[in-house]
């Protein structure tokens, strides 16, 4: 029996978005992969996510499909999921009646291995993003030796792909350091909260969240553990105590009760709040609206999604020099850099905090030079898809 004919007779999957985290899940990737499945399904339909099922959660009002399979707890990094999507016949059974015109997987791991095997079994093209400081992950937790194996995995996953994508051009060297020596590709992420907005959001937006309109606010948004470099912000905030600021931050992750701890015995109470996860993005995009100015020292993110929406609505971003996410800022032209240690920060910060007008003209630099919008992005993304397509002598992928 000719295998190739059963293939044709499936559901037809126009692209599927391989991941391992996806909402109500939010980190970078998982708001990359849902801007691709919303944006993809709008020009060309028919795209399947897959990913590990989060407890309690139902995708059926979304606009593209979700395949999900048996997960359970990632330990350690909650809210996070992993699964084993062989166990789950459910899963089998529905991905076994899919064709797919290509695969876009955006981790090695779990979601990205399954979209692996079944690029080579139907024989199609696989891309690959490169997201993630994988090593800074497992050498928290793991000696070297099997850090090392590790990372060998995930060379050899990218090394199967068709193309390598990384989010910014810093991003090669990581990838570079780690061993994978083939070609990659440079394809930029972007943001849902393009726009241009009135004067009067900004000023609703304070209002909506008991702000008032001299307070300076600082925000955080993203995982609060120690390699989003959180411990140096509170620290900082420590050092101009005398200041006043308000300061948000917004996630959730294993550090968090830590951080509140740090936060109090600093005596900061009064000056921080912990919002917690917000899965609404209108609801985000007010916290960004209302902050002036967004810190995100990190040392572990690639290219850092959050510095973008926060540009988006007018915030410039502090971030560590010499760190990959704060490759594509030009220090007090559209961002601010600073040494990584907490004098340096807190001495940056009582200098803009004291001067509203600079980081105001900062933030719309920001926006013009580092935002742009999801569509667009998509629209390229697709456009290299049929491309690749095309050179294999494969089916394209028609517009709607």
């Amino acid at each position: 029996m000719d295998i190739s004919n059963l293939l044709l007779k499936k559901d037809q999957v126009n692209v599927g978005l391989f991941n391992e985290s996806f909402p109500p899940v939010m980190d970078g990737v998982s708001v990359c992969v849902e801007n691709y499945a919303n944006w993809l399904q709008q020009m060309v339909g028919n795209v399947s996510v897959v990913t590990p099922k989060v407890p309690g959660t139902d995708y059926s009002g979304l606009p593209f499909e979700v395949l999900t399979y048996f997960s359970f707890p990632v330990p350690k990094r909650p809210p996070y999921v992993t699964g084993i999507a062989e166990v789950d016949p459910m899963f089998v059974s529905s991905l076994l009646k899919k064709r797919f015109k290509i695969i876009h997987s955006h981790g090695p791991f779990g979601a990205g291995s399954v979209g692996q095997r079944v690029a080579r079994f139907q024989g199609i093209p696989l891309i690959a993003t490169f997201h993630s400081k994988f090593r800074d992950d497992f050498s928290r937790v793991f000696p070297k030796a099997i850090v090392d194996v590790i990372i060998k995995y995930i060379i050899d996953y990218f090394e199967s792909a068709d193309l390598v994508w990384v989010p910014q051009e810093s991003v090669i060297d990581v990838i570079r350091e780690y061993g994978y020596k083939g070609h990659v590709e440079v394809m930029d992420n972007g943001s849902d909260l393009v726009a241009d907005y009135p004067e009067k959001y900004f000023v609703e937006s304070r209002q909506h969240l008991g702000i008032g309109p001299e307070d300076f606010v600082l925000l955080f948004v993203g995982q609060h553990i120690w390699e989003k470099n959180t411990r140096l912000i509170i620290d900082s905030l420590a050092r101009v105590a005398d200041v006043p600021f308000r300061m948000y931050f917004v996630g959730t992750g294993y550090a968090e009760e830590e951080m509140k701890r740090m936060v109090s015995e600093y005596g900061l109470d009064s000056k921080v709040t912990f919002v917690g996860t917000v899965t609404d993005r209108d609801k985000l995009k007010e916290y960004y609206a209302a902050s002036d100015l967004f810190l995100f020292p990190s040392l572990y993110d690639t290219q850092g999604l959050v510095v973008r929406e926060a540009a988006a609505l007018h915030s410039p971003s502090i971030l560590a020099a010499g760190s990959t996410a704060g490759a594509a800022i030009t220090d007090g032209v559209n961002g601010f850099l600073t040494a990584n240690d907490a004098d340096s920060m807190a001495g940056l910060l009582r200098e803009l905090i004291n001067d509203p007008e600079r980081v105001r003209r900062v933030g719309l630099q920001a926006s013009k030079t580092l935002v742009r919008s999801w569509r667009d992005c998509v629209e390229e993304a697709l456009d290299r898809y049929n491309v690749l397509l095309k050179s294999r002598n494969l089916p394209t992928i028609e517009r709607l």
